[in-house]
């Protein structure tokens, strides 16, 4: 028996589920940061092919701030949600982390549905990802965060199918701390978006 195993048998029920749930949240945190050096790459694209725009309309053109800060109030707005149900979730209120969640699976897919209006009102535009390089960052890369956040719905109404079935128990409020994380993070990931793309687009 070699000395981790030995360590880990003089734990406790209790203290090695801790242990358990410490390495699987640390296991989160790194897949985030691999999803870090994803958004970063697709930033650092967008930046270099931005004024690619082949004699194509750039984005004071073609973006609307008012149209975005919608956006972004709507995911803000979530985020907060989102956090209260954790809280919540830890008070080990049933309902009301239901409730919160609730109101954030809305608005998430509120913020989806105004994401597709402006794919496809670019689209039908003409301005498509393949009209230059700046149109194709531009899709790859607020693309690529409403593919996460609609991965984050999906994970959500799974979670909230649990709590209602399951309850509070101690996997389902780790799982839900989780998703918390994620969904924060795509919140931080959006704020990147709209100054570096739209704002900066608009004004720059």
């Amino acid at each position: 028996m070699n000395e981790g195993t030995a360590s880990s048998l003089r734990l406790t029920p209790k203290q090695q589920r801790r242990e358990a749930d410490d390495k699987t949240v640390f296991g989160f945190w790194l897949y985030l940061m691999t999803d870090c050096v994803l958004f970063g790459s697709l930033f650092a694209t967008f930046v270099v092919l931005r004024n690619n725009t082949f004699g194509g309309p750039g984005g004071e053109t073609l973006f609307s701030l008012n149209f975005v800060l919608a956006e972004t109030l709507i995911l803000l707005t979530s985020s907060f949600t989102c956090g209260l149900g954790i809280l919540a979730a830890r008070r080990g209120q049933k309902n009301l982390v239901l409730w919160l969640f609730g109101i954030t699976f809305l608005l998430g897919l509120a913020f989806i549905g105004l994401e597709l209006h402006e794919f496809n009102h670019l689209y039908n535009d003409g301005d498509s990802w393949r009209r230059s390089g700046f149109l194709s960052a531009f899709f790859t890369l607020v693309g690529t965060h409403g593919l996460h956040i609609s991965t984050g719905l999906l994970w959500m109404g799974t979670m909230m199918v649990r709590v209602k079935k399951a309850g509070l128990s101690r996997l389902n409020v780790r799982q839900l701390t989780m998703l918390s994380l994620f969904w924060h993070f795509l919140d931080i990931v959006w704020i990147f978006i709209f100054t570096v793309v739209y704002l900066f687009g608009v004004v720059l």
